[in-house]
């Protein structure tokens, strides 16, 4: 098998800067909050986003049913009215639902997919492969496949990305959150400028870009928009000092991305900074006791020493 490298790179790509995952706001009965919902994607547009994530992993895209995915999609295509593009994250259980979640999404106005493994059952490389090709397959909008291997138990190798990008031209990029650096290089080696690749995990973002990645799909940047973007516009432009310098202030929050509650670690920032609630779905329950006490310890200690230049509000 031969490299995609001689493919000419994806233009206009959606794929490049600080895109956020947004959090899913749900009201006092558990509702998703429309209206919260819209305000807070107008706020992370106007402090520099380039795209908005709809229904991830940190939106507790699996705690919503099919209508309301489609409904987050739908509401900040709305929202934003052409602002910033919408992404919208495809996950199921089973890959017919994940077809016509990607199908939905696209005639709900969404601009690209975010792909993801399926929920639940941990595919054999033979099984991986078909469910992203039935998926990719569904349609004609530019995906990003979604790489987690401990959150998702399936790894997918630069090798299997290769032929699913040999096979479909309407994959362009990828979400590498195995928190290998590597892989980047991995994946930069073998496809070239076929596919763009974006760091997954907040606290390994200076390590990406240094390590080809061109896009961050980010956490904390919920919170903290003005620091996330300055952050990233650092490390592109190679200004490693300043880089490293913002780095080592955010780096504590950031890796509130990577545990198991980032959810409710996330939810509760927004919260403490003026930017959301921390209301979470079950089985999640919002934080208590000294999980409580220990994020607000973090975000304390930030804000106490605020990096100079950057805005925290």
């Amino acid at each position: 098998m031969t490299s995609n490298s001689s493919h000419a790179p994806p233009t206009g790509s959606l794929w490049r800067g600080v895109l956020v995952a947004i959090t899913t706001p749900f009201d006092r009965e558990l509702e998703v909050d429309r209206s919260a919902l819209r305000a807070h994607a107008a706020w992370l547009v106007e402090r520099g986003v380039q795209a908005i994530v709809a229904g991830g992993s940190l939106g507790e895209g699996s705690a919503l049913s099919f209508p309301e995915r489609l409904v987050l999609v739908q509401e900040l295509v709305d929202g934003l009215s052409g602002r910033a593009p919408v992404i919208a994250s495809v996950a199921a259980s089973r890959t017919s639902d994940a077809v016509a979640l990607a199908r939905g999404a696209e005639a709900a106005g969404a601009r690209g997919l975010l792909v993801l493994p399926p929920y639940v059952y941990r595919t054999d490389p033979r099984e991986t492969f078909s469910h992203f090709h039935e998926v990719l397959g569904a349609t004609s909008l530019p995906c990003m496949l979604y790489n987690n291997p401990s959150a998702y138990g399936t790894d997918v190798l630069p090798e299997q990305i290769l032929r699913l990008a040999e096979d479909h031209p309407g994959l362009t990029a990828v979400k590498e959150s195995s928190g290998d650096v590597r892989r980047i290089t991995a994946i930069r080696s073998l496809l070239g400028e076929r596919l763009e690749v974006a760091v997954g995990l907040d606290d390994v973002i200076l390590e990406g870009v240094r390590a080809g990645a061109v896009g961050w799909v980010a956490g904390l940047a919920n919170a903290f928009p003005d620091a996330s973007v300055e952050l990233f516009e650092r490390a592109r432009r190679g200004e490693s000092s300043s880089a490293n310098e913002l780095y080592r202030w955010f780096l504590p929050l950031l890796r509130l991305d990577t545990t198991t509650k980032f959810v409710q670690q996330i939810k509760l920032v927004q919260s403490e900074v003026g930017r959301g609630s921390t209301r979470v779905r079950p089985p999640r329950l919002e934080l208590e006791g000294n999980e409580l006490i220990e994020v607000r310890a973090i975000l304390r200690a930030a804000l106490a020493h605020p990096p100079p230049g950057v805005r925290l509000d």
